[in-house]
């Protein structure tokens, strides 16, 4: 897209608009992650101008997001024991593998996780956020452990309740949830919420805990490095992070497509989002990801280009280096407000309207990921959600791919003879050849659509009796899409039942993908090659022959 002057004026509106929601959003889950509002900020100029630079939608904006911000707590409090120079290099780790992902050109996989496992785990991020927030919108501090602390925390907030903190968190979020969605282009309701919250609580109810001034200068680089023993335990928590910052990265450039009618490039997008990380993690910033709200608050404001998200990111950084301390001091109510209202927008209420509809499989899954991410953590939510899903789903196609699979005995006078019980000779045509009506020396086994290792276990006890009631048996390829290599193997033995039991083995229809798999491991070395025929036509020249049935016997009628 060409710069001309309308363009350019969008962007800069879309991106002053953005980083007027960033700034509070930023300082916010600077608060939450315990690493303070620097490093929020920190965070959200590096991956605002990084991402905005080198990633690959270009109306996407980028920052501290909320799966990101938790998954950030629970690697500095399990992973690195409250060492926060050690959480910075699991952030470098996460951006590598994310640059590695995008080199690798496997992004678009990444967006292949389960929908079910991603409602789940963004429901849980949520109600985390949620729950995180009550303390200090009842005026006590934000405590630690996530949501089981704050739980264990309530019942003494509620004992010290501040009622000036808890009316500007109340005026926050019911500005922020009664203000209409059409005006959000204009005015986003977590900054409106803001604004009327940090009002009542500077001019009327004074009593409420504020944050000081915001605190000014260039960040400083933060990486320590640490033992052997430590990068190595860093793996696994660095995986986790790149994978839930890839999946919120791709997921919010799917949004800006449906918006901008564009398409992005889901490879860029994670180099993009790598590099951000990196240099988050390098200056002491919080890991972050393509920011939905963001986004879309820049696209609805007319930003079309990168320029909108390196005006945003610059604009942080403005903020930051200089006209930081001429921001009043803000209730921290008011921003676990807009927390709150942050964690309601996160919640997947489109799929908790509809639980009681889901199938009891993929309910399953939801409420074990949901329940995971707050009360165990991400990484463990994350993995059981995936292989429970994985599970899930193979358990779901066993069925489908099963029922695809046709074995059916071939009566000798259809198949062979190709009698025609229409044709007034028929009767007499039996009789003479001798043939009984209910003789299927021939049996077909059809693999149709595609066959995985989902049902790879069934398949050889679903036909595998069936051939041995045949003297002659066709396997017919012809509507095979695709089989994996655990088929192929299933098909191994079933050969081998064929071989075992003094039947002859007729092959049809390979071809393309199918015949690829099947030769590369070398699945027919059993199977005479003369026994490898076109089509049907073919096989059944062949099964006669093989039968030593007499020509005149099988001319057709």
């Amino acid at each position: 897209m060409q710069l001309d002057l309308k363009t350019i004026q969008g962007d800069i509106l879309g991106g002053i608009t953005a980083a007027v929601v960033a700034l509070p959003i930023g300082m916010a889950f600077g608060i939450a992650s315990g690493m303070g509002i620097l490093s929020g900020l920190y965070g959200a100029v590096a991956l605002c101008l990084i991402g905005s630079i080198f990633g690959g939608t270009k109306t996407q904006i980028s920052g501290p997001t909320a799966p990101m911000t938790v998954a950030m707590t629970v690697v500095i409090a399990t992973y690195a024991d409250e060492n926060v120079a050690h959480a910075l290099v699991i952030v470098v780790f996460a951006g590598l593998i994310q640059v590695l992902l995008g080199l690798s050109r496997i992004g678009r996989f990444v967006v292949y996780t389960p929908y079910v496992v991603i409602s789940g785990f963004m429901t849980g991020i949520g109600l985390i956020i949620v729950l995180v927030h009550l303390p200090p919108i009842l005026g006590a501090p934000t405590p630690d452990g996530g949501a089981l602390g704050a739980v264990s925390a309530l019942p003494e907030a509620f004992g010290g309740v501040n009622l000036h903190a808890v009316f500007v968190a109340a005026m926050t979020i019911a500005v922020g949830l009664l203000w209409p969605k059409r005006f959000g282009r204009f005015l986003p309701a977590p900054l409106l919420g803001l604004v009327c919250g940090s009002i009542l609580g500077l001019i009327w109810l004074t009593d409420a805990p504020t944050l000081s001034s915001l605190p000014v200068g260039l960040p400083e680089f933060s990486l320590e490095v640490p033992s052997a023993s430590f990068l190595l335990s860093a793996i696994e928590p660095a995986l986790i992070l790149a994978l839930l910052g890839s999946v919120d990265s791709l997921l919010t450039s799917l949004v800006a497509d449906s918006l901008t009618g564009t398409t992005h490039d889901s490879n860029r997008e994670l180099i993009g989002q790598g590099l951000g990380n990196i240099t988050a993690g390098l200056i002491g910033g919080l890991p972050g990801a393509g920011t939905t709200t963001c986004t879309v608050t820049n696209i609805m404001s007319y930003g079309k280009t990168r320029l909108s998200g390196i005006i945003c990111g610059t604009l942080l950084l403005t903020v930051l280096l200089w006209f930081g301390k001429f921001i009043p001091p803000i209730p921290l109510s008011a921003l676990a407000g807009v927390m709150v209202l942050v964690g309601f927008e996160i919640v997947d209420w489109n799929l908790v309207k509809r639980l009681h509809r889901v199938q009891a499989y993929y309910l399953s899954v939801v409420l074990l990921t949901c329940g995971l991410t707050i009360f165990v953590d991400l990484v463990t939510a994350v993995a059981v959600g995936l292989i429970v899903a994985g599970l899930t789903h193979a358990a779901q196609l066993e069925s489908l791919e099963l029922d695809n699979l046709k074995s059916l005995p071939l009566l000798d006078w259809k198949f062979l003879h190709r009698f025609d019980p229409e044709d007034p000779a028929f009767e007499e045509g039996m009789e003479k050849t001798g043939v009984d009506v209910f003789s299927a020396r021939v049996g077909l086994v059809e693999f149709n659509g595609i066959y995985t290792v989902a049902s790879s276990r069934e398949l050889s006890s679903v036909i595998g009796e069936d051939i041995k009631d045949h003297e002659v048996v066709i396997f017919d390829f012809s509507k095979t899409v695709h089989i994996d290599d655990s088929v192929a193997m299933v098909i191994v033995r079933l050969i081998n039942i064929v071989v075992k039991s003094d039947t002859h083995l007729i092959i049809t229809g390979l071809g393309g993908t199918v015949a690829d798999t099947l030769n590369s491991l070398d699945v027919l070395h059993q199977v005479p090659e003369a026994h490898v025929v076109q089509d049907m036509d073919e096989c059944r020249v062949l099964a006669t022959q093989l039968l030593e049935l007499e020509d005149e016997r099988i001319e057709p009628r």
